[in-house]
């Protein structure tokens, strides 16, 4: 393996420097000039079977490789990675627009100030009280905020008000135990402010590392400033926000040199901080009032995508990967095998869009791919030999940042989060899902609770079930 570049040092605070540009051109070569060498490939992959990840390089030369036997390999890796650290679960969750008031110039988003088409939205405390309670309705126990950059309509006082008002809301026997925050890059006081309020994985995308491309799609605002936006995790975990999420919009940049530096950002959390990040989301550019993207020349495939998420998947193993209702049924379906263990379902992208769905998507960020129910993605889930997981018991337990990492590291999570999957979707299955869903459920839940591995766990998940039924809820192990 060669050597890393001089300009590249992932435990370095500067920007420039975790996201070397020479490094990531270096590790493209590289990978081009090794990506018919079965004996190198091969050898990455006997290390990636280990489990314990491999570096960006050498998933660069996974994502290149272009034999045929070898990508076999790649894919039956990540699947089997994918099945020992999660197992058959897919957690479930949904957006939350709040705001579509925005500072910005994004050219690929709808958002961007420049943009006097769209009627600009916020919606009030009451209003997201009755958006919450329309997701609890569905089903609903994990929301994403997502609101633009504003400081006037979205300041952090707004959001903080909102979280309080999203955990306040108790509906039948609904309520959001876990609130991920979707906000713009701030400083380290207003990080612990969203701490303080309970805040569940905060999540910020780069959209692309490339440094270059960056400034030229972000022409203004402060998000125009790429350190203070990729430098934007160190400071949350500075914070105290310990469970973060990073990802890319694919398509804004070429797919390999984003690919590179989004593990090169994994690889400066766990040296920088100790704990890598929770989540690696990898959305792809789509369509939305004003933006076209075909007017974007850096595309990738189904083929690509998937790809991309087996390597992830190698890569880093422990690390939850969301795909959203961007992606199509038959795109997720096809990924959730390869290392997704998150996607949203019945998911809205305007604002205000739970209560009175917007018929013209006006106020929407993208246009949704799947546009089925949550109970038909449940029920599309169980058919598919998935258990849908509704569970947010680690946060609330404490088992957040390291403490995670060391329990999924060590295979142990799978001690937790299995029954707590299944308490969650029986929970589910009584509250609010279809009769069909309903049947299925309930014979998954009764194949699967005898494979609880630690016989006293067994049987207290039995007993819960059962109170379950009687209708007490929000057991967890």
């Amino acid at each position: 393996m060669e050597a890393m570049t001089a300009s590249y040092n992932p435990k370095s605070l500067a920007a420039c420097e975790f996201i070397s540009h020479e490094e990531i051109i270096d590790s493209l070569d590289w990978a081009d000039r090794n990506k018919n060498n079965a004996s190198l490939i091969d050898e990455v992959l006997r290390k990636a079977s280990e489990k314990k990840g491999i570096s960006h390089r050498e998933a660069m030369l996974l994502l290149d490789s272009s034999l045929a036997e070898q990508n076999e390999a790649i894919f039956r890796m990540a699947k089997r990675i994918k099945d020992e650290f999660y197992g058959t679960r897919i957690v479930l969750f949904a957006p939350l627009y709040l705001s579509n008031h925005c500072v910005n110039g994004c050219t690929y988003c709808p958002y961007h100030m420049q943009n006097k088409r769209i009627p600009r939205k916020k919606l009030t405390q009451e209003e997201i009280a009755r958006e919450v309670a329309a997701l609890q309705d569905m089903g609903h126990k994990r929301l994403a905020i997502e609101a633009g950059e504003h400081p006037v309509h979205n300041p952090i006082s707004y959001i903080l008000e909102s979280m309080e008002t999203i955990y306040s809301v108790k509906h039948k026997n609904g309520s959001i135990r876990r609130a991920n925050v979707n906000i713009a890059a701030t400083t380290v006081s207003e990080y612990k402010m969203l701490k303080d309020a309970g805040i569940g994985t905060y999540l910020l995308f780069q959209e692309t590392y490339h440094k270059e491309s960056y400034k030229r799609l972000h022409p203004s605002g402060p998000k125009s400033n790429y350190e203070w936006h990729t430098e934007a995790m160190d400071r949350a975990m500075d914070g105290g926000i310990d469970d973060v999420g990073i990802g890319v919009l694919f398509g804004l940049e070429r797919y390999r040199y984003d690919f590179c530096a989004l593990l090169m950002h994994a690889e400066h959390l766990e040296a920088a901080k100790g704990v890598g990040p929770h989540t690696i989301s990898v959305p792809r550019l789509r369509a939305a009032d004003g933006i076209d993207p075909d007017s974007f020349d850096n595309g990738i495939s189904d083929d690509i995508f998937a790809k991309i998420v087996a390597c992830i998947r190698i890569a880093v193993p422990y690390t939850g990967i969301i795909v959203s209702t961007r992606e199509s049924q038959a795109s997720r379906q096809r990924v959730l095998q390869l290392g997704v263990s998150q996607i949203s379902g019945g998911s809205r992208t305007s604002v205000g869009g739970y209560e009175l769905p917007d018929p013209d998507n006006d106020t929407a960020q993208f246009e949704v791919n799947d546009l089925r129910t949550l109970d038909e993605v449940v029920n599309w889930l169980i058919k598919l030999g998935h258990i849908p997981s509704f569970c947010t018991a680690c946060y609330r337990a404490g088992r957040t940042g390291d403490r995670f990492m060391a329990l999924c590291k060590s295979g142990q999570i799978q001690n937790c989060c299995h029954p707590n999957a299944l308490m969650t979707l029986e929970e589910y299955l009584i509250d609010y899902a279809r009769p069909e869903t309903r049947e299925i459920g309930e014979k998954l839940i009764q194949s699967e609770r005898g494979s609880i591995p630690n016989e006293k766990v067994r049987l207290k998940v039995g007993d819960w079930l059962d109170e379950i039924k009687e209708g007490r809820r929000d057991f967890r192990i």
